[in-house]
Protein backbone atom coordinates (compact mmCIF):
# COMPACT_ATOMS: atom_id res chain seq x y z
CA UNK A 1 0.00 0.00 0.00
CA UNK A 2 1.58 3.64 -1.06
CA UNK A 3 -0.39 6.12 1.07
CA UNK A 4 -0.34 9.78 0.58
CA UNK A 5 -0.64 12.16 3.60
CA UNK A 6 -1.83 15.85 2.55
CA UNK A 7 -1.75 18.60 4.94
CA UNK A 8 -0.58 22.08 4.56
CA UNK A 9 3.01 23.26 6.75
CA UNK A 10 2.88 22.98 10.75
CA UNK A 11 -0.02 20.46 10.92
CA UNK A 12 1.34 17.50 12.63
CA UNK A 13 2.91 15.93 9.53
CA UNK A 14 6.16 15.26 10.79
CA UNK A 15 5.56 13.44 13.77
CA UNK A 16 2.72 11.31 11.53
CA UNK A 17 5.74 11.17 9.43
CA UNK A 18 7.34 9.58 12.38
CA UNK A 19 4.34 7.40 13.58
CA UNK A 20 4.19 5.46 10.30
CA UNK A 21 8.43 5.26 9.98
CA UNK A 22 8.26 3.07 13.39
CA UNK A 23 6.55 0.53 12.08
CA UNK A 24 9.05 -2.15 10.80
CA UNK A 25 6.67 -2.76 7.67
CA UNK A 26 6.62 0.91 6.22
CA UNK A 27 8.97 3.21 4.27
CA UNK A 28 8.01 6.78 4.39
CA UNK A 29 9.65 9.62 2.55
CA UNK A 30 9.55 13.61 3.55
CA UNK A 31 7.81 16.22 1.28
CA UNK A 32 9.41 14.88 -2.00
CA UNK A 33 7.67 17.56 -4.76
CA UNK A 34 10.00 20.17 -2.30
CA UNK A 35 12.75 20.96 -4.54
CA UNK A 36 10.84 20.78 -7.52
CA UNK A 37 8.23 23.45 -5.78
CA UNK A 38 10.94 25.60 -5.21
CA UNK A 39 12.84 24.83 -8.41
CA UNK A 40 9.64 26.37 -10.54
CA UNK A 41 8.16 28.84 -8.75
CA UNK A 42 11.66 30.68 -7.45
CA UNK A 43 10.15 31.30 -3.53
CA UNK A 44 13.05 32.08 -1.20
CA UNK A 45 12.35 29.21 1.50
CA UNK A 46 14.62 28.95 4.05
CA UNK A 47 17.47 26.96 2.96
CA UNK A 48 16.30 26.84 -0.51
CA UNK A 49 19.78 25.79 -2.04
CA UNK A 50 20.24 22.89 0.01
CA UNK A 51 17.02 21.74 -0.88
CA UNK A 52 16.79 22.04 -4.51
CA UNK A 53 20.57 20.32 -4.45
CA UNK A 54 19.13 17.52 -2.02
CA UNK A 55 15.95 16.18 -4.33
CA UNK A 56 14.75 15.59 -7.84
CA UNK A 57 14.05 18.76 -9.70
CA UNK A 58 12.14 16.97 -12.30
CA UNK A 59 8.40 16.24 -10.92
CA UNK A 60 7.95 13.68 -13.48
CA UNK A 61 11.34 11.48 -11.86
CA UNK A 62 9.79 12.35 -8.24
CA UNK A 63 6.17 10.70 -9.45
CA UNK A 64 8.62 7.63 -10.65
CA UNK A 65 9.71 7.11 -7.31
CA UNK A 66 6.62 7.58 -5.81
CA UNK A 67 4.98 4.14 -7.84
CA UNK A 68 8.40 2.63 -8.46
CA UNK A 69 9.56 0.07 -5.72
CA UNK A 70 9.15 0.62 -2.59
CA UNK A 71 12.50 1.44 -1.08
CA UNK A 72 14.26 -1.16 1.59
CA UNK A 73 11.95 -3.49 0.45
CA UNK A 74 9.33 -2.83 2.68
CA UNK A 75 5.31 -3.89 2.64
CA UNK A 76 4.13 -0.56 2.61
CA UNK A 77 5.24 3.40 1.33
CA UNK A 78 3.48 6.45 3.38
CA UNK A 79 4.42 8.92 1.48
CA UNK A 80 4.48 12.78 3.56
CA UNK A 81 3.20 15.56 0.83
CA UNK A 82 2.67 19.34 1.14
CA UNK A 83 -0.50 20.54 -0.91
CA UNK A 84 0.99 23.49 -1.71
CA UNK A 85 3.77 21.62 -3.54
CA UNK A 86 1.09 20.78 -6.20
CA UNK A 87 1.49 23.53 -8.73
CA UNK A 88 0.95 23.67 -12.67
CA UNK A 89 3.28 20.75 -13.71
CA UNK A 90 3.55 18.54 -11.22
CA UNK A 91 1.87 15.17 -12.60
CA UNK A 92 -1.41 13.81 -10.76
CA UNK A 93 -1.23 10.63 -13.00
CA UNK A 94 -0.14 8.99 -9.94
CA UNK A 95 -2.71 9.34 -7.41
CA UNK A 96 -4.36 6.20 -8.30
CA UNK A 97 -1.84 4.10 -6.96
CA UNK A 98 -2.42 5.35 -3.28
CA UNK A 99 -4.51 5.64 -0.75
CA UNK A 100 -4.52 9.65 0.06
CA UNK A 101 -5.32 10.95 3.40
CA UNK A 102 -6.25 14.47 4.29
CA UNK A 103 -4.42 15.61 7.32
CA UNK A 104 -6.24 19.01 9.04
CA UNK A 105 -5.66 21.24 11.75
CA UNK A 106 -7.13 24.69 12.91
CA UNK A 107 -6.09 27.33 10.53
CA UNK A 108 -5.55 29.20 13.70
CA UNK A 109 -3.19 26.80 14.87
CA UNK A 110 -1.35 26.82 11.61
CA UNK A 111 -0.91 30.45 11.58
CA UNK A 112 0.36 31.16 14.53
CA UNK A 113 3.15 28.52 14.16
CA UNK A 114 4.22 29.36 11.01
CA UNK A 115 4.44 32.26 11.59
CA UNK A 116 6.80 32.00 13.90
CA UNK A 117 8.80 30.66 11.12
CA UNK A 118 7.74 32.23 8.03
CA UNK A 119 7.15 36.14 7.59
CA UNK A 120 4.20 37.32 6.16
CA UNK A 121 2.82 33.79 5.23
CA UNK A 122 -0.67 34.11 2.62
CA UNK A 123 -3.21 31.50 1.73
CA UNK A 124 -0.85 29.97 -0.69
CA UNK A 125 1.62 29.29 1.86
CA UNK A 126 -0.40 27.27 4.05
CA UNK A 127 -2.22 25.20 2.10
CA UNK A 128 -5.59 24.97 2.53
CA UNK A 129 -6.92 26.14 -0.44
CA UNK A 130 -4.99 23.41 -2.36
CA UNK A 131 -5.79 20.87 0.42
CA UNK A 132 -9.74 21.20 -0.69
CA UNK A 133 -8.88 21.46 -4.42
CA UNK A 134 -6.67 18.11 -3.91
CA UNK A 135 -10.06 16.41 -2.32
CA UNK A 136 -12.00 17.51 -4.74
CA UNK A 137 -9.92 16.45 -8.13
CA UNK A 138 -9.71 13.13 -5.99
CA UNK A 139 -13.38 13.04 -5.12
CA UNK A 140 -14.23 13.65 -9.06
CA UNK A 141 -12.01 10.65 -10.41
CA UNK A 142 -14.03 8.40 -7.97
CA UNK A 143 -11.28 8.03 -5.10
CA UNK A 144 -12.86 8.44 -1.52
CA UNK A 145 -10.00 9.72 0.84
CA UNK A 146 -10.14 9.41 4.30
CA UNK A 147 -9.56 12.91 6.80
CA UNK A 148 -8.34 12.83 9.90
CA UNK A 149 -7.72 16.13 12.58
CA UNK A 150 -4.17 16.66 13.84
CA UNK A 151 -6.41 17.63 17.58
CA UNK A 152 -7.79 14.55 17.65
CA UNK A 153 -4.68 12.72 17.29
CA UNK A 154 -2.77 14.52 20.03
CA UNK A 155 -5.89 14.37 22.12
CA UNK A 156 -6.07 10.22 21.73
CA UNK A 157 -3.49 9.03 19.76
CA UNK A 158 -3.76 4.96 20.19
CA UNK A 159 -7.47 5.91 19.37
CA UNK A 160 -7.42 7.71 16.54
CA UNK A 161 -4.45 5.50 14.92
CA UNK A 162 -6.25 2.81 15.38
CA UNK A 163 -9.25 4.09 13.52
CA UNK A 164 -6.95 5.27 10.46
CA UNK A 165 -5.41 1.90 10.44
CA UNK A 166 -9.16 0.52 10.59
CA UNK A 167 -9.99 2.39 7.64
CA UNK A 168 -6.88 2.04 5.69
CA UNK A 169 -7.22 -2.00 6.16
CA UNK A 170 -4.44 -2.12 7.82
CA UNK A 171 -3.84 -3.59 11.61
CA UNK A 172 -2.80 -1.07 14.30
CA UNK A 173 0.71 -1.38 15.37
CA UNK A 174 1.86 -0.34 18.58
CA UNK A 175 4.91 1.12 17.57
CA UNK A 176 3.15 4.15 15.89
CA UNK A 177 2.90 5.75 19.10
CA UNK A 178 6.75 6.75 19.91
CA UNK A 179 9.93 6.96 18.00
CA UNK A 180 13.91 7.61 19.02
CA UNK A 181 14.70 11.01 20.14
CA UNK A 182 16.36 13.35 17.26
CA UNK A 183 15.01 12.88 14.06
CA UNK A 184 14.23 10.39 11.85
CA UNK A 185 16.60 9.18 8.35
CA UNK A 186 14.23 9.97 5.73
CA UNK A 187 13.82 13.59 7.03
CA UNK A 188 14.13 16.30 4.32
CA UNK A 189 17.66 18.57 4.70
CA UNK A 190 15.49 21.35 5.59
CA UNK A 191 14.54 19.53 9.06
CA UNK A 192 17.31 21.73 11.10
CA UNK A 193 14.98 24.82 10.33
CA UNK A 194 11.73 23.14 10.58
CA UNK A 195 11.68 20.11 12.78
CA UNK A 196 13.38 20.79 16.33
CA UNK A 197 10.06 20.46 18.32
CA UNK A 198 9.50 16.84 16.76
CA UNK A 199 13.19 15.83 17.12
CA UNK A 200 13.13 16.80 20.97
CA UNK A 201 10.04 14.29 21.22
CA UNK A 202 10.00 10.71 21.26
CA UNK A 203 6.03 10.79 21.06
CA UNK A 204 2.79 12.86 20.02
CA UNK A 205 2.49 15.78 21.93
CA UNK A 206 -0.63 16.09 24.49
CA UNK A 207 -4.40 17.82 23.38
CA UNK A 208 -4.06 21.35 22.87
CA UNK A 209 -4.96 23.74 24.50
CA UNK A 210 -7.65 27.06 23.66
CA UNK A 211 -7.23 28.35 20.17
CA UNK A 212 -4.66 30.86 19.54
CA UNK A 213 -6.02 35.18 19.43
CA UNK A 214 -5.34 35.95 16.31
CA UNK A 215 -5.20 39.99 15.03
CA UNK A 216 -4.41 42.03 12.10
CA UNK A 217 -3.32 40.47 8.88
CA UNK A 218 -2.90 37.21 11.07
CA UNK A 219 -6.44 37.14 11.72
CA UNK A 220 -7.80 37.85 8.19
CA UNK A 221 -5.59 35.04 7.10
CA UNK A 222 -7.42 32.68 9.53
CA UNK A 223 -10.73 33.39 7.97
CA UNK A 224 -9.93 33.05 4.41
CA UNK A 225 -8.51 29.68 5.55
CA UNK A 226 -11.56 28.86 7.39
CA UNK A 227 -14.23 27.49 5.06
CA UNK A 228 -11.94 25.42 3.74
CA UNK A 229 -10.69 23.26 6.82
CA UNK A 230 -14.44 23.38 7.50
CA UNK A 231 -15.19 21.96 4.60
CA UNK A 232 -13.00 18.68 5.43
CA UNK A 233 -13.67 18.92 9.15
CA UNK A 234 -17.27 18.08 8.54
CA UNK A 235 -16.25 14.98 7.07
CA UNK A 236 -13.23 13.45 9.46
CA UNK A 237 -13.02 10.33 11.17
Amino acid sequence: MRIAMWSGPRNLSTAMMYSFGARQDFAVVDEPFYAAYLARTGLDHPMRDQIIASQPNDPDEVASLLTGPIPQGRAHFYQKHMTQHMIAGVPRDWFGQARHVFLIRHPARVVASFGAKYDNPTLADIGFTQQTEIFEELTTQGIAPLVIDSSDIRRDPQGMLTTLCEALDLPFDPAMLSWPLGGHPADGIWAPHWYGAVHASTGFAPAEGPLPEMTGAAAALVEQALPHYRRLEAIKL
